[in-house]
Order: C-alpha cells, then structure tokens, then sequence
C-alpha cells in the first residue's frame, strides 16, 4: 500500500490525471483506507507541489496540472470519506467578486484548498455581497474567499465585508481575499482578516484562519 501511496504522490505531483485517479481506484480495491490516502497520498502531494511553488520550481500550470490530478483522485475518495463521516479543515465559500468574470486564479485557489483537506463551496465569478453571505449561512461556513481581478470590482470586496457585518456573520467567519491589483494593505483597509498574493499562499492562510 505504501507503493501505491509513492505512487500517488508522484503522479499528482507531475500532473498526470488519468494515473492519479486510476491509483486512487487500484488503493481502493486493495481495501486501503480512504482517509489514508487523502492523508498520505493526496493532502502531501498538494503540500509538496505548494511548497515547490514557493521554491519557485513549479510553475501556474504545472499546479493546476497537479490540482486536476489530484480532484480526480478526490472524486473517488468524497462518497467514501462522507460515509465514514470524516470532518474537512473547515469549509470555505469561495467566488470572484459581483462584476468579475475572471476564474482562472479563483478555480485554481479552490482546487488547492481542496487539495489541503477543506470543504469548499465555489460560488463561480460574478458573485453578489447578498450571494457570499446567504452562503455563508446557508453552509456554516468558517472562511469566505474572495477574489477580484479588476481595480473596478475591488470595491465589491469592501460591500461583502459590510454585508457580512450587517447579516451578524462575521463574528462566526473570517475573510481571505486575492487577486492581482489587492493589497494587504487594502485587506486591513476594508476590515478583511487575510490577503494571500498566490494560491500556495491562500491555503497557509486558510489553514491560520481555520486553525
């Protein structure tokens, strides 16, 4: 089973979907326990692949290559782990801001937060305040993730922020925000509890929010 786990690891590390998945399946069938190989297998690749992120030895689309790879494994292991009722890290709600149609850095944090163990419900892009905070209920969210990727759409960060205040929301959820043109200066300005500037970044975060 070991070998097997090895296996994983370097297959979602490098990407490749088709193997990951069918490991995950011949695991299963070898009566493994599904939590193990989220655990060993799926969790500590995503932590490996983050880490060679930040080393600056992979790159955007060998991480969402691995991201990939690693879902398709997950798909396999969700109904399992939800019978054997395994908590997550905490759930997130995640989307791209009302007014941004932008989803690439936003899909690629979701599969991430995933990868290191977390619930996550993806909202999509276009994403109203009223929208974050009805979900946020609705899922007993611990962290909402927003995204922005135009210096036009970062004030819907703000709105959410106060929408989330005026729903008694946010004494029960933190709020992690991204996106090419936000600072962590702006995350403190509007009253966010964390900025992360890449997806590697945003799960270290999530974790510190969740912890």
């Amino acid at each position: 089973m070991d070998a097997n786990l090895e296996d994983l690891r370097r297959l979602v590390i490098s990407g490749e979907k088709t193997g990951a998945e069918d490991t995950v399946r011949q695991a299963l069938n070898a009566k493994a326990n599904p939590e193990r190989i989220l655990r060993d297998g799926l969790i500590a690749a995503m932590t490996e692949v983050g880490s060679r992120f930040e080393h600056g030895e992979m790159f955007v689309p060998e991480m969402l290559a691995s991201a990939r790879a690693m879902q398709a494994g997950l798909a396999l292991l969700k109904p399992l782990l939800a019978t054997q009722g395994i908590e997550a890290s905490g759930k997130i709600v995640i989307g791209t801001v009302k007014g941004d149609l932008h989803d690439i850095g936003k899909n690629l944090v979701a599969m991430m937060l995933e990868g290191a163990g977390f619930d996550v419900v993806d909202l999509g892009t276009d994403v109203s305040p009223e929208r974050f905070a009805s979900a946020a209920r609705e899922h007993k969210a611990t962290v909402v993730a927003m995204s922005a990727l135009l210096t036009t759409t970062m004030e819907n960060m703000r709105s959410t922020v106060k929408v989330l205040v005026e729903a008694g929301l946010r004494g029960e959820v933190k709020v992690m925000i991204g996106g090419a043109p936000v600072t962590d200066a702006y995350s403190r300005e509007i009253g966010a509890d964390g900025y992360a500037a890449d997806a590697s970044r945003a799960v270290a975060l999530a974790k510190s929010l969740s912890g």
